[in-house]
């Protein structure tokens, strides 16, 4: 990277004070806040307080405040706001789209095994319910050889319902070939098929059109890549698809009423799928943290860098005797997970926190993630490099 893009990293930093006295390498699992969205959740919420939290003026400022939220989601994700359903996470938005389709006995769900445990939670239970099959993909075997394309025809059948699949896998960092999966099951011999997408580590990283995507439905997270508070999330769903599910829980956000204030009818969007009161000053965090990393790039230019760090990351650990990186190429994404002969990695990431260096572990497969983001320094891996050196 040349000089001038350090220097515009260095100073775009200082909007974020979680990265002070540390080194993080977790934004897999949550983001540091900029202080931008830190100052617009305090501003809510001194507003809301200021003018009586329940009155006719806070709740028509909330509801526009609202829609220019999911409006700056849409925006940043290439989609409308009539297809963003405000949600708190990306559990949520799966939840919203598993409940709602009409499941019956013997369906099929084809799901990976490199999801997230609270999905393949929901997933299980759906199968006792409505004694539907899952069928487990082995993905995992094509991090470095092999067709995940492939692998999913081979599982397709006509009683495929659904699949359910991330976009980047949480443990092993692969990006999976979405666009061809999507043509793949919209082109099913015997009909398409829906496939819902967990984009947990995807928003904020990759560059994205949901509307080009085509994507039946796309969940994701605010407070991960792109740097938002806990609480605030969103769900995609394709217009051609969304008459085929139906609300699960319902509250007065679902539904429009008559002058009684007596439910007559679903809202006409995906607003229907959201429920009741949420944390909304905390919308306006979000908004404020999508703003800050636009200033940074675009989606393309801030891929390109995290790819790039991912790349710088890679090819160090890669050097040092005892560690095995999963990929055996570059990754193409921010997160990059690696094994070390004989230690106990839940101990050296722990040493590691003691020591400023901020990392996770992940069960299976059983290894140590780290995760950059385009406004990580290559300093701060040459740091983490040398003290890894130092303990294996």
């Amino acid at each position: 990277m040349n000089e001038t893009k350090i220097i515009n990293i260095k100073h775009h930093r200082q909007e974020f004070p979680g990265l002070a006295n540390k080194v993080y390498f977790n934004f897999g699992g949550q983001g540091p806040m900029p202080k931008a969205a830190l100052e617009a959740i305090i501003d809510a919420h001194k507003y809301v307080q200021r003018h009586g939290p329940f009155s006719f003026k806070v709740n028509s400022w909330m509801t526009k405040k609202n829609q220019l939220t999911r409006k700056a989601i849409a925006q940043t994700l290439g989609a409308t706001a009539e297809t963003i359903t405000l949600t708190e996470n990306v559990t949520i938005g799966c939840n919203i789209a598993l409940w709602g389709m009409e499941w019956k006995p013997n369906d099929q769900i084809l799901i990976t095994d490199c999801e997230h445990p609270g999905v393949i939670a929901i997933v299980k239970e759906i199968s006792r319910r409505f004694s539907v099959e899952v069928i487990t993909l082995p993905i995992l075997a094509t991090l470095n050889e092999g067709d995940p394309v492939k692998v999913i025809e081979a599982h397709l059948t006509p009683k495929t319902r659904l699949l359910l699949l991330s976009h980047i896998l949480w443990n092993t960092g692969q990006v999976l070939p979405l666009e061809d999966i999507i043509s793949l099951c919209h082109n099913y011999t015997s009909g398409s098929i829906p496939i819902l997408v967990d984009g947990a580590q995807s928003v904020g990283s990759l560059p994205l059109n949901f509307t080009e995507l085509n994507a039946d439905f796309y969940a994701f997270t605010g407070h991960k890549w792109l740097c938002g508070p806990l609480g605030v999330g969103g769900l995609y769903v394709r217009p051609e698809i969304f008459e085929q599910i139906h609300p699960t829980f319902v509250g007065w956000r679902s539904v429009i009423c008559d002058e009684n204030d007596y439910p007559i009818g679903w809202k006409p969007n995906v607003e229907r799928f959201e429920v009741a009161t949420s944390a909304y000053p905390n919308y306006e965090g979000l908004k404020g943290a999508i703003a800050i990393l636009e200033e940074g790039g675009t989606p393309q230019a801030r891929y390109e860098r995290i790819c790039h760090l991912s790349a710088y990351l890679w090819e160090k650990l890669s050097k040092i005797k005892n560690i095995n990186c999963l990929k055996k190429s570059p990754p193409q994404s921010g997160l990059v997970s690696f094994q070390i002969k004989d230690q106990n990695h839940s101990n050296i990431v722990k040493s590691l926190e003691e020591q400023g260096f901020l990392l996770r572990t992940i069960a299976q497969p059983n290894c140590i993630r780290a995760c950059v983001h385009y406004f990580t320094l290559e300093t701060e891996i040459d740091q983490l490099i040398e003290t890894l050196k130092k303990m294996v």
